[in-house]
């Protein structure tokens, strides 16, 4: 027994223990996970202030070296904006000079202009006086010739306003006398033709009125007779025609009716045979659109597919061919750049003379132009015509290029004339300075100070240089266009 109470008392204990180390489990646990959770918002407060810290800091850098970029830019703009100005001050200079010279060339244009005015004001007074005089002496005689025809014309004129006065009195008292016998002639008359149509009237009257009351007692008397005839037949034809008009009334309702009852038979009959034509139709419709819709079905389906497909190739081939685009164009940015870079170098070797005059006179004759423009107006084919267009814009660049390929020659074939002319020094000097120290080797040689007669040194460079190959510069846009006309020919 007590080894039974021994061994309960030591499971208690076990799971009191157990109990006891769990519970101190779940409590490390939780103090664990509550450090662990501390600790991870201190960590990241840290990275935050870091964080920030960073960004501080980047942007100070980048603030410095953007300010740096900014300062170079700011330089580059200054010294270009006053070679810019230097160039614009001496064309200024330039345009102030020719203004000068137009001004004096207007001044004394306006000069001489102002003689001729003055020596022509002078011509003109002298004829106008001469005009003025003449046409004095003309109007004195026109005033003279006028008034001796005014007189006349009046004289005239009133002898035949008596004339006409005298005329007009005689004539009006000729048409007064006919105006008052014609008008008493017409009274006398006018009264004889009114007295007539009175008694006419009258007599017309009085035989109208007979015949009208002789007419008025026959139709009376007619009048009578007829009604005393025809009244028993007149009630019954009343009669009959109350009746008739009863039984036209009660066929003409039958036959509405029958009507109408017909009207809907015949409606229900075609509207069922319209409706059943109607509802085989709809199916044949149906059945035709479901078989259709099947087809078009199976047709987008292989539309989708084919297009899948087509699109999959595209955006494969576009994505090479943008590949290959961004390549090209990194290559032209380079270059364009690397040419930004050559023309800022040559921007600064440039002289003032090219900065204020960059392009060259041409030095064709004027016939050769005239050749060049009508070889250039001679008839060309369409893509011809566009590749030329296309080239217009690069013709300044082609003058600027072929006047530093010809400076470039220049400098070559003055350079080679330089080194021909040091050789020939160098020869000099070595000849004057073997002439001056004394050895066997020179003894042997010949010396020009030692011989009475020695060969004259060349005066000419040799053959070797002076049969140098000239090349020959031709413009590119001609070089261009002769080209297309090979491949169109």
């Amino acid at each position: 027994m007590p080894k039974k109470g021994g061994k309960k008392g030591t499971e208690e204990e076990r799971m009191l223990k157990a109990k006891a180390e769990e519970e101190s489990g779940k409590i490390k646990e939780d103090v664990l996970t509550q450090f662990l959770k501390d600790k991870l918002q201190k960590e990241e407060r840290n990275s935050k202030v870091n964080l920030h810290k960073l960004n501080q800091l980047w942007r100070v850098n980048l603030r410095q070296t953007r300010a740096a970029e900014l300062r170079n830019d700011f330089a580059i703009l200054s010294q270009t904006f006053e070679r810019v100005v230097d160039c614009k001050d001496n064309v200024i200079k330039l345009l102030v000079c020719d203004l000068n010279e137009a001004e004096q060339q207007s001044a004394l244009a306006h000069r001489s202009h102002l003689q001729c005015v003055d020596r022509l004001l002078d011509v003109q007074k002298s004829r106008i006086a001469t005009i003025e005089s003449h046409w004095n002496t003309s109007i004195k005689e026109l005033s003279t010739e006028c008034n001796t025809d005014r007189e006349h014309i009046l004289n005239q004129h009133q002898q035949d306003i008596e004339y006409l006065e005298a005329g007009t009195f005689a004539i009006e008292q000729h048409y007064t006398e006919i105006e008052s016998e014609a008008r008493q002639d017409y009274q006398s008359s006018r009264d004889d033709i009114k007295n007539r149509d009175i008694e006419e009237k009258h007599t017309l009257r009085i035989q109208m009125e007979g015949k009208v009351d002789k007419l008025w007692q026959q139709f009376q008397e007619e009048q009578q007779k007829y009604t005393e005839a025809t009244e028993d037949r007149q009630i019954a034809f009343n009669s009959l025609r109350a009746t008739d008009q009863l039984n036209a009334q009660e066929a003409d309702l039958q036959m509405r009716h029958m009507q109408k009852l017909q009207a809907t038979i015949n409606a229900l009959r075609s509207h069922l045979s319209s409706s059943q034509r109607e509802y085989e139709a709809s199916a044949n419709d149906l059945r035709l659109e479901c078989e259709d819709v099947g087809e078009k079905v199976q047709q987008l389906r292989a539309k989708l597919s084919s297009a899948q497909a087509a699109d999959r190739t595209q955006l494969a081939n576009h994505t090479m061919y943008s590949n290959n685009t961004i390549k090209k164009l990194q290559d032209i940015i380079g270059k364009g750049e690397m040419l930004l870079r050559v023309a800022d170098v040559c921007r600064k070797l440039e002289t003032e003379h090219e900065k204020v005059l960059p392009f060259y006179t041409s030095s064709l004759t004027a016939e050769e132009l005239s050749q060049e423009k009508a070889h250039a107006m001679e008839a060309m084919s369409e893509e011809l015509a566009q590749t030329m267009m296309d080239y217009t814009d690069l013709e300044k660049f082609w003058q600027r290029y072929n006047k530093v390929r010809l400076e470039r020659l220049c400098l070559e074939r003055e350079k080679k004339v330089l080194r021909w002319e040091n050789q020939q020094l160098r020869i000099l000097l070595k000849q004057y300075l073997d002439g001056i120290s004394v050895s066997d080797e020179i003894l042997k040689q010949q010396n020009s100070l030692l011989m009475l007669s020695s060969p004259l040194l060349q005066t000419s460079p040799p053959l070797k240089t002076q049969t140098h190959t000239d090349k020959t510069v031709i413009e590119a846009a001609y070089v261009g266009q002769q080209t297309l006309q090979r491949r169109h020919t």
